[in-house]
């Protein structure tokens, strides 16, 4: 749980969390929405996946990122437990059968 709150504590990486929001992204496209170096974007980004909460996948040269967010969802949950809240996950929809 401290990896995925140490990720979540510097603003450029919860940006990029922002950003995949709307589906997987490559690390280049990632990137060039910051105006930092590409070597301190590796450096986010090796962060985001070693706290769980990205996961890469490599295709020739290429890295696409997609969000992991049930990392953060049960990282969120321990952390309100800690503190004595009775939070669980809401139950899923049930999907009919066709």
């Amino acid at each position: 749980m401290s990896s995925v709150f140490k990720a979540l504590s510097d603003p450029t990486r919860r940006a990029v969390l922002q950003h995949l929001q709307g589906g997987p992204m490559g690390a280049g496209e990632l990137a060039d929405l910051f105006d930092v170096s590409k070597p301190t974007m590796s450096a986010h980004f090796a962060v985001l996946v070693a706290a769980g909460l990205i996961a890469p996948e490599k295709h020739g040269r290429t890295i696409t990122y997609r969000l992991r967010l049930s990392v953060l969802e049960d990282a969120l949950l321990a952390f309100a437990q800690t503190f004595g809240l009775n939070v669980t996950r809401p139950a899923q929809p049930r999907k009919e059968k066709p």
